[in-house]
């Protein structure tokens, strides 16, 4: 370990991780650069997650080799980096490797000058040649040697790179508004590089795609088109089955290596699970189909049970190594398995693909090649029956399986993914039961305590133990306020929007781009960094434009700020160009042109909370697939002067009120209301919630 090692002491469990090395790490902060402005040394910035196999790789062959890490010590100075702590470094200068090799992943490794502009990148070096890559050792020197021999001309690339990434963050209006056919563009895209054997979209690698999804089940319902909704049901089905599946424990891992969503890159991520949990419940919402309803509570119980911190936050990440294996933790042999589960193992094994050579490296990954109904048949056994005994079966092995030693938890508190597991918390409070509401509640309770500041501001992220810290970005904002909506529509508290419209505010004051529309990823005040960027593409989470959209038109619709409406529509003509040329880089912002294209159905329902015909219409009024709608409920038997509050926080309810002393809704559309639905009989004829517009048919079991 080197003495000068300033890691030991980092709240990122990534960056301790490396405090053992014996290079002279620095964590990204002044210290570090003025160091490298006063002995003009070129800065070596690795960048990776705790959750990263080839990160841990490159800690134990390079940054652990006193070899490697003198020449580091000597030549640059060394930073690393969480991107999960700060994605604003993590985009700049992953958008450099781009640029630079044409291809990125982590670890990420970047070569700078001292005013921070890249002038050498790639991803993972192994220590020596090999691989087709060149060795760290031999990458280093030539480096070294670079800048003192040919210093002039590593500035000069360097300042080509950085104008080429300020010119590919400058975005302009063109004047056009974006349009159905950008949905319809987004549909064939898909239909072109769907798998329609084992669904999802081209080739291994392959990963889940839960904003495509979505945007699939939209089409599905807009355009009436079957073909989008067996995308949606091909790939759910598959997913669900395949080993990218925890069939134990619940919950999904990253992606798939091969085509058939058998063998799982086995880390595990807080965002993909908020965002698969969302869209199983709403394909549970439009379909019916049991499986997806057992999907997402099996998901949010793994959720409850491994990543949620005793406060309420949620956790980021579990490592796909344990014992410095990938996915031993997981896989098992036909040995273990008999032993577990003595008679029933052969059932067990026919169900779930485990055999005596294994399907992965002499292994077996859980994961089920038929359906329910085609392994009753071939058991000769009813699926009620066989479902039974299988969940029995699981709780079994898992019980086994919890005694083996567990993969690393990464235990930081990220408040955007905080948002997006909270929506989907608060999603199946609606959905499945409200039992799952107190998680959401909990949990946004946490990050609006101890993760804002006494100035209303947000934090990026805070540790067990510890004070929370950065800035937050753009995405923060925007995902927590995406959820604190769905909070509202879920257990209709007034400040769950109150909050929202303060943190709506901040966003605007602290992110707008006046001059051109969109969002920038960090603040006004943020430190300078070579490029101030606009967090544009949904990847493997929401942008926070995207988001922005999302919540700001939502808002909008409930509470009349008319602000925040222009604002989303001005974002979505920003990005109108780059949505046409590049579709699926753009699913969430699909997924808010949907809405924003409407019709959007606004409905608000004033009644006694304590009557049972009063929560009867509000189960229906949120029952089936209606994506595009809000909800606000006025209960009659809050004090008058709460009442005149809550009117004027959501003006949808101005000069509405109960009829006939009956539970009362009010549907409006494109500003245009309807004849009041007066009692629980009214709603069921008005609306039609029993109709196909509230479902989406399907060839499958509904």
């Amino acid at each position: 370990m080197s003495p000068h090692n300033r890691l030991q002491h980092e709240t990122s469990p990534y960056l301790r991780q490396h405090a053992g090395n014996p290079v002279d790490w620095y964590p990204w902060g002044k210290e570090a650069l003025e160091r490298a402005r006063g002995e003009n040394k070129p800065i070596f910035l690795s960048i990776g997650y705790s959750a990263c196999h080839w990160c841990h790789v490159m800690e134990h062959e390079s940054f652990s080799d006193p070899e490697i890490a003198e020449l580091m010590n000597q030549h640059f100075i060394n930073i690393k980096v969480d991107r999960e702590e700060r994605p604003d470094l993590d985009q700049i200068y992953m958008d450099a490797v781009l640029a630079m090799t044409g291809q990125g992943g982590w670890p990420m490794s970047v070569w700078l000058t001292p005013d921070l502009k890249p002038f050498f990148a790639g991803t993972y070096f192994p220590p020596d040649d090999r691989y087709g890559r060149p060795g760290f050792k031999r990458v280093l020197r030539a480096l070294a040697s670079a800048w003192l021999e040919h210093r002039d001309q590593l500035v000069h690339q360097a300042e080509a790179v950085t104008e080429h990434l300020r010119e590919h963050a400058r975005l302009h209006d063109d004047g056009g508004d974006p349009s159905e056919d950008l949905l319809r563009a987004a549909v064939v895209t898909l239909d072109r590089a769907f798998d329609p054997h084992y669904g999802g979209f081209g080739r291994a690698p392959k990963f889940p795609h839960p904003f495509e999804l979505k945007l699939l089940l939209r089409a599905a319902k807009r355009f009436q088109d079957p073909q989008a909704l067996e995308m949606v049901e091909v790939t759910l089905d598959r997913m669900a089955r395949g080993g990218i599946y925890d069939h134990l424990g619940g919950g999904f891992h990253r992606y798939s290596t091969d085509a058939r969503w058998l063998v799982p890159h086995f880390e595990k991520m807080l965002y993909d699970n908020a965002l698969l949990a969302q869209i199983y419940l709403e394909a549970y919402q439009g379909m019916g189909k049991a499986e997806y309803r057992r999907v997402a509570e099996e998901t949010l119980a793994w959720v409850e049970r491994e990543m949620t911190d005793p406060e309420g936050g949620f956790y980021s990440t579990l490592d796909a190594d344990s014992e410095g294996e990938e996915g031993k933790y997981y896989v098992w042999t036909i040995d273990e398995v008999r032993a577990a589960l003595g008679e029933d193992a052969e059932l067990f094994a026919a169900v779930y693909d485990v055999t005596e050579p294994g399907n992965w490296e002499g292994r077996n990954i859980l994961n089920r090649p038929k359906t329910l109904a085609q392994d009753a048949r071939l058991l000769g056994v009813g699926e009620s029956e066989l479902e039974d005994k299988l969940r029995t079966l699981r709780k079994k092995l898992l019980a086994v399986r919890d005694r083996r030693v567990r993969p690393l938890r990464d235990d930081k508190i990220l408040t955007a993914w905080n948002g997006l597991m909270i929506t989907a918390f608060a999603q199946a409070g609606q959905v499945l039961d409200s039992r799952y509401g107190e998680v959401a509640r909990r949990a946004a309770r946490f990050v609006l305590t101890r993760l804002r500041g006494s100035d209303g501001r947000l934090f990026r992220t805070v540790s067990p133990g510890a004070e929370p810290k950065l800035q937050a970005y753009c995405e923060d904002y925007a995902c927590l306020l995406d959820a604190l909506v769905t909070l509202y529509e879920m257990d209709f508290e007034a400040d769950w929007i109150r909050s929202a419209l303060e943190l709506a505010q901040i966003l605007v004051q602290d992110y707008w781009d006046e001059a051109e529309g969109g969002f920038f990823f960090v603040s006004k005040d943020h430190e300078s960094l070579i490029v101030r960027p606009k967090d544009t593409h949904d990847g493997s989470t929401p942008s926070g434009n995207s988001m922005a959209v999302t919540t700001f038109l939502r808002l909008a619709k409930l509470t009349g700020r008319r602000d925040l409406e222009d604002k989303a529509v001005r974002t979505l003509r920003l990005f109108r160009n780059q949505i046409e040329a590049a579709p699926l880089a753009f699913g969430q912002m699909l997924v808010a042109l949907d809405f924003h294209l409407g019709p959007v159905d606004e409905i608000a329902v004033v009644g006694a909370g304590s009557r049972a015909d009063t929560q009867e219409v509000l189960r229906l009024v949120r029952h089936g697939f209606r994506p595009n709608k809000v909800v606000a409920y006025l209960n009659t038997e809050l004090p008058s002067e709460e009442r005149q509050r809550v009117v004027g926080l959501i003006p949808l309810f101005a000069e509405k009120s109960v009829v006939d002393e009956q539970v009362t809704t009010y549907v409006c559309r494109d500003f245009t209301c309807s004849q009041p639905l007066v009692g629980l009989d009214a709603l069921r004829k008005g609306t039609g919630v029993h109709s196909p517009q509230t479902s989406l048919s399907t060839s499958s079991e509904t």
